[in-house]
């Protein structure tokens, strides 16, 4: 049964809250008081002039309308205890309680409160004396400028004064001549870095923390003018450069946590406003409910019905229903204000273009709007906002700006540059997240070899070195070799080869590091068509500092003249390098990564290894040519020249820290792409999560992913993607092994280590559904246990769950009734069970009959039982499978819908002849749902599969639209999901 739900608030935050209700199937009507123009009869949503400063005529108007849910807006209000007030009377409210709502409402106690579980903020003290606080800022040796009054927010509630002067005179004013503000303010320390909004859904123990946004104060382009409430907004912020941010786990859950421990557990939105200084993070202030106008920015990127969000939240059940959010939208919110804002200004200026932006795709938030003899004019100064989901932020940002040069009003004012600094910083965002891995198979770089002879000289071609005199113990030898490939045709069409020698010797350097060893000495092999002797000693110097800079011997080289196999001006070059490490420190790294390990990456300084096979490529579509200028600003560097910046040498900085002990593994990035360099050092149970945001992506990675029409995950296989290196350390240690590396490299918290989800029939239907030709679509799932794997997945898909405990009912009939009238509620119309392992009741297979799909590991006939893998190896079969059929009152072999064959091999156990059997439902299941969904299969009255004359499995592109089948699924047998 749908809800009635009331919104309290008149701003642009409560039309958009609102707006997102609206389109929850759960809810029948919102009402919004007081509201404003843009909530004035829009379809479900209509104001109302219920009082809300009044809690008693709020909670009679709740009971008088079937309010079943009250969402509050206005901190004030919570502050002063509404939601105390109606969940005392019934009523059910999301919100924070008047207690856990403090923390934004009083500053000083909310100040405390970060002192006193050792919550980084800026320095503050709290006065009620204005001579004190005058002597307080004079006298600081940090720049006391930041005045926050206590009391409700208003215009000048916070004053970021530019001198010492003007914060005492912001203080004499608040306290001496206004006095609107309490006869509290608080000093704060003006922290330097960059401001960002950090906002959670809670249900006082779980956090679901929402992508990072950033608000724009101040009311003119380039951050100028006045300091106003919000010009606009976007979200994500593609420039936060540090994963070590760690929000979700070391601020805002320790906030919660810390609250729920003082006895106000907090139930609701909490905003943070973040500064990321030099010195990390710090907290600027608190907001009990979404920030305005940051909400309009981040619920336009929300997956899940936020009905069902809000519901979890005051049930204490979040933990089974985390919000999803759009990982490849970008949404830029730019603000209209009136003349004069934020001082003085008109009113009753009339409102029009509105149509026009809704044309363009856009939302429009009115904040202060009213309406007058049917016309909309303004009434406020912040007058609506225009909102643009977009695929990036450029193109968000451009969206915006012509939704709001469309409205008008006599004195409209508003930004056109929200944005500008994540367009700076990042113009193109990567969000690379990689749950998913590739195995290379393992070779040893390692030679087990123990020199006999040592000494120090150079006889003819050969070259000796003295091990002993290195000061090895007990040294193993580690020796490499390796070429440039298709960069060093680069090098030969500009003509330069100053570099070539460097890179070569770090890639190879580079790599006996990964096994802990120090160079001791480097070789190189050069052949050429006609020698040439300039390039011949630009590239032997440019070997020769590299070396110097590794710290090892370059021994020599050997040079042939082949002309039958070079023209003139091509070469070919090789390198050789030999490194030592003692035995007990050895880095084998592989299977050494465990779940929760995380990433370190260090900056590149440029493209190296097979990428440049695909580089070339996309220069011969492109209009730029080697010698042209460098994309981006790059100086005056041309394109050759940014390609054919040598690799870092990490040897000398790193070689310390992989001695530590405290390095797990390091794998430099160079033949293979991010993605495979990382799979190579990592074991087959886990996978990494990286996230692209977190590290600077050097411009020329931007170029090649427009200019060559890349996917993302082209991007990661292919390129380094301005990450050099990696380092698997223990989580504990991850901050002190930055800090280290950091001395020396730029370098980054990139990831993480997570448990690899194994493949299942919810995850392969979850995928299939997702497909342009599918005819169907899980609309929900449906699990027995809380908190399972799959009841996750479900949730980042955006797809709502329900967890329906068999234990709770006292017999099988009630809890099939239970599922019934929850399938009913989604209009669902196929069921497939995904290791479903209840019996269900007759009464609901018969009501369900030809709707319920199952998988049975095996093929029908001859082998129908349950341990079907058990009974196939000694029968003999050389086949076994699976299939997916109808699930009805009596076993039946006549409805099946479709079948998989798996090959039984002769060196078969039972275990692997079962993972290849799961695999092959993964991909059955898709297809059967498929077949039922287009109508090319279904269940005839005799309980027989029938199928259209036609057998069509795939639904053809222009059927899409008539394709309108929705399931329901379980998860794996041992969570009972549908």
């Amino acid at each position: 049964m749908a809800d009635r739900v009331l919104v309290i608030g008149s701003g642009g935050r409560e039309h958009a809250l609102a707006w997102k209700l609206a389109q929850s199937p759960h809810v029948k009507q919102v009402f919004v008081a007081p509201g404003n123009a843009g909530t004035a009869n829009s379809g479900k949503i209509s104001n109302s002039a219920v009082l809300v400063s009044n809690h008693t005529i709020v909670t009679q108007f709740c009971k008088d309308h079937n309010i079943g849910l009250v969402v509050v807006g206005q901190e004030t209000l919570l502050a002063a205890g509404i939601v105390d007030d109606l969940q005392a009377a019934g009523v059910r409210c999301f919100g924070p309680s008047a207690k856990a709502a403090q923390l934004a409402s009083n500053t000083s106690l909310s100040k405390a409160f970060l002192d006193r579980h050792g919550i980084p903020t800026a320095r503050w003290k709290a006065f009620t004396n204005p001579q004190e606080a005058c002597r307080f800022i004079i006298s600081t040796d940090f720049p006391a400028r930041v005045v926050r009054a206590r009391g409700p927010a208003a215009r000048k509630e916070v004053t970021i004064a530019a001198s010492k002067e003007e914060a005492c005179k912001a203080v004499q004013e608040i306290m001496q001549v206004e006095k609107m503000f309490g006869e509290i303010v608080v000093i704060e320390e003006l922290l330097q870095g960059e401001e960002l909004s950090c906002l959670c859904f809670t249900d006082g123990v779980t956090v679901a923390s929402m992508p990072l946004a950033q608000a724009h104060k101040r009311l003119l382009d380039g951050d100028q003018g006045p300091n106003t409430e919000g010009m606009g907004a976007y979200c994500p912020v593609p420039q936060v450069q540090h994963s070590s941010l760690k929000i979700n786990d070391a601020i805002l859950q320790h906030v919660i946590d810390s609250l729920r421990q003082e006895g106000a557990a907090y139930v609701g939105v909490l905003q943070m406003g973040l500064m990321l200084t030099k010195d990390g993070v710090k907290i600027l202030n608190f907001k009990c409910q979404f920030g305005d106008p940051q909400c309009q920015v981040i619920l336009p990127l929300l997956k899940n019905d936020f009905y069902e969000v809000i519901q979890a939240a005051i049930d204490g059940k979040l933990c089974s229903f985390m919000p999803a959010w759009s990982e490849n939208s970008t949404a830029v919110c730019v603000v209209m204000a009136s003349l004069g804002y934020p001082g003085d200004y008109d009113k009753g200026m009339e409102v029009t273009g509105l149509l026009q932006a809704k044309e363009l795709g856009l939302q429009v938030f009115h904040a202060g709007t009213t309406l007058k003899d049917g016309r909309v004019v303004t009434s406020g100064g912040r007058v609506l906002s225009i909102t643009a989901v977009k695929e990036d932020l450029i193109t968000a940002l451009g969206e915006a700006n012509r939704g709001a040069a469309a409205i008008r009003f006599k004195g409209a004012t508003y930004r056109r540059d929200i944005g500008h600094r994540g367009i700076r910083l990042l113009k193109q965002s990567l969000g690379l997240i990689y749950k998913e891995r590739c195995v290379e198979a393992v070779t040893s770089d390692v030679l087990f070899y123990q020199l006999k002879r040592s000494i120090v000289s150079l006889r003819g071609f050969a070259g000796f070195f003295d091990l002993k005199a290195s000061g090895y113990d007990d040294p193993i030898l580690v020796s490499q070799t390796k070429g440039l490939g298709p960069k060093l045709q680069i090098a030969q069409a500009c003509k330069r080869h100053d570099t070539i020698g460097q890179d070569l010797v770090a890639l190879c350097v580079n790599d006996i590091l990964a096994q802990g060893a120090e160079p001791l000495f480097f070789l190189i092999y050069f052949s050429c068509g006609k020698l040439d002797v300039k390039v011949t000693e630009a590239i032997k110097e440019g070997i020769a500092d590299a070396c110097r800079n590794a710290g090892c011997a370059f021994l020599g080289r050997e040079i042939a003249e082949v002309t039958s196999m070079y023209s003139s001006g091509e070469y070919d070059l090789a390198g050789f390098v030999v490194g030592a490490v003692e035995r007990g420190q050895m880095l084998l790294g592989l299977q050494q990564a465990d779940e929760e390990d995380v990433f370190i990456g260090l900056a590149s300084s440029g493209i190296h290894g097979r990428a440049f096979t695909i580089i070339r490529k996309i220069l011969l579509m492109s209009s730029l040519h080697y010698s042209s200028p460098a994309p981006g600003s790059c100086g005056d560097k041309t394109l050759g020249d940014v390609l054919l910046t040598p690799a870092k040498l990490y040897s000398p900085s790193l070689l310390p820290v992989l001695r530590s002990g405290h390095v797990k593994s390091f794998v430099f990035i160079a033949e293979e792409g991010l993605l495979e360099g990382i799979s190579r050092i990592l074991p087959d149970h886990v996978s990494a999560v990286l996230d692209a945001l977190t590290w600077k992506m050097p411009e020329i990675f931007c170029w090649l992913y427009k200019e060559g029409n890349l996917s993302e995950k082209e991007m990661a296989q292919t390129f380094n993607c301005g990450i050099g290196a990696v380092l698997v350390v223990q989580k504990e240690l991850a901050q002190h092994v930055l800090r280290d590396v950091q001395r020396h490299e730029e370098a980054w918290l990139i990831g993480k280590v997570t448990q690899k989800s194994n493949s299942t029939n919810l995850a392969a239907l979850i995928n299939y559904t997702k497909e342009p030709g599918s005819c169907a679509q899980v609309v929900l799932v449906i699990s027995s246990k809380s908190g399972v794997e799959e009841l996750r997945n479900a949730a980042r898909a955006g797809i709502p769950t329900r967890v329906i405990d068999h234990k709770l009912y006292g017999s099988r009939s009630e809890f099939d009734s239970t599922i019934d009238r929850v399938l009913e509620e989604f209009a669902v119309e196929l069921i497939c069970l995904s290791g479903f392992m209840r019996i269900l009741s007759s009464p609901f297979l018969r009501k369900w009959k030809g709707k319920i799909l199952n998988a049975s590991p095996s093929l029908f006939p001859p082998v129908k039982a349950g341990n079907a893998h058990q009974h196939s190896l000694p029968t003999g079969f050389k086949v076994t499978g699976c299939a997916v059929h109808f699930v009805l009152v009596s076993v039946l072999f006549s409805n099946i819908i479709y079948q998989e064959p798996v090959s039984v091999k002769a060196d078969d156990t039972e275990e692997m002849l079962s993972e290849r059997v799961k695999e092959a439902e993964c991909r059955a299941f898709p297809i059967a749902l498929q077949l039922v969904a287009s109508g090319a299969v279904q269940l005839g009255a005799d309980g027989k599969t029938c199928w259209k004359q036609e057998r069509q499995s795939p639904c053809l592109q222009e059927e899409k639209n008539d394709c309108i089948s929705s399931l329901v699924m379980p998860e794996p047998q041992e969570n009972d999901v549908v």
